[in-house]
């Protein structure tokens, strides 16, 4: 089969005195993945033709025609009965060459005052501008669970950790609350990333823009872009918006690979937090009494994935000179792969955590474990007129004495925590009150400031979060 630059319909094989060769064309084409952005590249060639005619450049019956062109290609596409070429190279040529097919020379002129280079970056943008939008969309349902999650186990009584080692009373709501602020952050990220993704490189052509009379704020304004790119090397060479949803992507991958880890431990028997509905779990091909949390195991896996696709593109821009090389065409399928991940993610955990049973008694029995109260004394010393360091050393002393005996501070007799503590002539300082203290419920009561796990914190800073996330989407 004759390759088509001997027929010379490739778009630049006049220059060439022979065709490429089909090792060659199978390794510089981008068709097979940039398709997808067929929807988008009509959508920006609609207003490039819309401009032409508006500036003259093209005839009022060329526009009409290459809209009625590509309107019928659009039809295709999303029929799924477009034939894609691979000899044709990539998204644009395939387009373009059967809109020549259907309307004759007038498709011929859709390509007048751009060049590839600023059509795929325009398509990029367009393309990003919008998966942004559904990410944050999905970002929000996810949040607005585990709010509601967290609502239900405003006063459930869990321990907190450092180091995964027992360290103070929390309830879950506040657990989750936490998550909910990293997200929250996401979107702000999200958000701030999107407004430089919003601006058009279109009209900066090759390199060094065209000489036509364009109008690119027109463009600009019909493809919803929030200006232009300032400078036409700039706007055709730099895949940095695309670097910034990666890098993004990958925080937010890092933000759901936490949660997994801990849906992960709490899930196992020997923790038994929770349980997740058995449609998000698997079981074993040779244990039967296995039940295993696929879903949160994978998220964790993918973060790394995601984490890749931004190295790529970190590696892919790190040496090139200005203006457009062909490396740029390797910057789609990492962007692609962290959009389609992020999505796939965020898709599937707002679907599993509406679904997780909470276990407030394992929970509880947990949070007595670990003398999760002794901050709880020191400071109720302290507040009795001890030095923090000296009240520190007391209730230190106080859980020797209980990891001997094999209790906990709550166990000890008033008599046997005032010998405990080492307190001597201070001891007295210790009274019948401090029983209130040592209790889980006195604890996080305690804590009844902005940022603490007191319920009524709790309930208020999910009331919060949920105006937040309201007012970012009505800010769109």
């Amino acid at each position: 089969m004759n390759s088509p630059l001997h027929n010379k319909t490739a778009a630049w094989s006049a220059r060439f005195a022979e065709p490429v060769s089909e090792l060659v064309q199978r390794y510089t084409a981008s068709v097979s993945f940039d398709q997808r952005l067929a929807l988008v590249d009509i959508r920006g060639s609609l207003a490039h033709a819309e401009m032409l005619a508006a500036q003259a450049i093209i005839s009022q019956d060329d526009w009409r025609q290459i809209q009625d062109g590509l309107t019928r290609i659009r039809a295709e596409i999303e029929a799924g009965i477009f034939v894609w070429q691979q000899d044709l190279e990539d998204v644009h040529l395939n387009i373009e060459a059967r809109l020549t097919t259907l309307i004759g020379i007038a498709g011929k002129r859709l390509h007048t005052g751009r060049s590839r280079n600023d059509q795929v970056a325009t398509d990029l943008r367009l393309w990003l501008r919008d998966e942004i939008d559904q990410i944050g969309f999905l970002l929000k349902t996810l949040s607005m669970a585990l709010l509601d999650l967290a609502h239900a186990h405003a006063d459930t009584i869990m321990p907190g950790f450092t180091h995964l080692q027992v360290a103070q009373p929390v309830t879950f709501g506040h657990h989750l609350l936490a998550y909910v602020e990293m997200f929250l952050r996401d979107q702000q990220r999200l958000m701030d990333c999107r407004a430089r993704v919003n601006q058009l490189p279109l009209g900066a052509a090759a390199l060094a823009g065209t000489s036509y009379p364009i109008d690119r704020m027109r463009v600009a304004h019909t493809l919803g872009f929030d200006g232009v790119c300032r400078n036409s090397l700039d706007a055709v060479s730099d895949r940095d918006f695309a670097i910034e949803f990666c890098a993004t992507a990958a925080l937010l991958m890092t933000h759901i690979s936490r949660l997994s880890e801990e849906l992960v431990l709490w899930i196992s028997p020997r923790i038994g937090f929770i349980d997740i509905a058995d449609r998000f779990c698997t079981g074993s091909s040779i244990m039967p009494q296995k039940k295993n949390p696929d879903v949160p195991e994978l998220a964790r896996g993918k973060t790394g994935r995601v984490v890749g696709d931004l190295m790529a593109l970190l590696m892919l821009m790190k040496a090139q000179p200005l203006a457009y090389n062909k490396d740029n065409q390797e910057d789609k399928e990492p962007l692609f792969d962290a959009v389609d991940t992020v999505s796939d993610t965020l898709r599937v955990f707002a679907a599993m955590i509406p679904g997780i049973v909470v276990k407030r008694d394992a929970m509880r029995a947990a949070a007595l474990q670990g003398y999760a109260t002794a901050t709880d004394l020191a400071d109720y010393l302290v507040k009795k007129g001890l030095a923090f360091r000296d009240a520190h050393e007391a209730v230190a002393q106080a859980v020797k004495v209980c990891v001997a005996q094999g209790c906990d501070l709550a166990d000890l007799s008033l008599d046997a925590l005032r010998h405990a503590t080492s307190l001597g002539g201070q001891a007295e300082l210790i009274g019948a009150d401090v029983q209130a203290v040592l209790t889980l419920e006195g604890s996080i009561a305690a804590r009844n400031h902005i940022g603490g796990t007191a319920p009524e914190q709790v309930r208020q800073a999910i009331a919060v979060a949920r105006q937040t996330w309201l007012r970012l989407f009505c800010e769109k």
